[in-house]
Order: C-alpha cells, then sequence, then structure tokens
C-alpha cells in the first residue's frame, strides 16, 4: 500500500498540473558575446605578435556570425573567408585542416557543398564536450590562419 501511494505520488508530481508527462531537456552551453570578444582578442594577439593582418570570424553552434573583425591591411577576400572556414568548422564539427586534407587525398565529392571552405584556419570551438560554435582565420597562409584560430579556440574551455 505504501508503495503504491509511494508510485502514485511520483507519477503526479511527473505529470505536473498539465495531465501531460513532462521530460527534462538538457541542458545546453552557449558561446556569449564576451567569450566571443575574448576567442578573437587572443587570435588577435596572436597575429599582431607575429605582423600577420588577418579577418577573424567567431560563429554561434549554428554558424551564424557572433563577431567579426579585420585588422588593418587584411586583403578584402579574407572576410568572407574567415566566415566560411568557420561556419565549416561548425557544421562538420571539426578543424579545417581536416577537410582540407580529405579534399587534397582525392575526397572532392565534399567540393559542391554551398559555401564548403576547407583550408586550415577553421577550428570548432568546444565547452564541456559540446560545440559551441567556431572560429575562422584567413589573411596569411593556411598554418598561420590555423595558429591563430587554435590560440584563440583554447580560450573556451
Amino acid at each position: 500500500m505504501i508503495r503504491t501511494v509511494l508510485t502514485l505520488g511520483v507519477l503526479l508530481l511527473t505529470i505536473g498540473g498539465t495531465g501531460r508527462a513532462q521530460t527534462q531537456l538538457p541542458t545546453k552551453r552557449v558561446l556569449t558575446l564576451e567569450a566571443a570578444r575574448m576567442v578573437a582578442a587572443a587570435a588577435e594577439a596572436e597575429a599582431r605578435k607575429n605582423n600577420w593582418a588577418v579577418s577573424i570570424a567567431v560563429l554561434d553552434d549554428s554558424g551564424q556570425l557572433v563577431l567579426f573583425q579585420r585588422l588593418d591591411g587584411t586583403k578584402l577576400v579574407a572576410t568572407d573567408i574567415a566566415i566560411r572556414k568557420a561556419r565549416t568548422a561548425v557544421y562538420f564539427q571539426g578543424p579545417t585542416k581536416d577537410l582540407e586534407e580529405a579534399v587534397a587525398g582525392g575526397r572532392t565529392t565534399l567540393l559542391p557543398i554551398d559555401g564548403f571552405m576547407p583550408l586550415q584556419g577553421g577550428v570548432p570551438l568546444i565547452s564541456g564536450g559540446q560545440l559551441v560554435g567556431a572560429i575562422g582565420v584567413s589573411g596569411v597562409t593556411g598554418e598561420q590562419d590555423a595558429q591563430c584560430a587554435l590560440v584563440g579556440a583554447a580560450m573556451i574551455k
């Protein structure tokens, strides 16, 4: 009897006042503007330390732009490339360096994807094991772009 009453009480608490069972949704981490600024600032500091002119794009986990900056003297084309690198890192949930290597190895079936940018310099932002966004850097060599992006991404814990 006590077990039945206890079970009924738990069921009523679960159902609540709506008459429907409710489910607990997972907690989602999000990239704040403040965090995006720290990521971009770290990437910019790395670029300035090396005297590199780059564009830096920080996107959220849906591939939408949160923050963008272009250092003085950066080629205009680097604007679009930085955004596309970051978006590619979000969509594929990994560094664009891996995709560059796949394409160089002959995996060209990915190339028709709209906005796909398989060049080094796009790095996902991971917090607590969850993808919260990505950073894309463009303006110098792929290795140098990636170096700046990795420094920026290291700001996210």
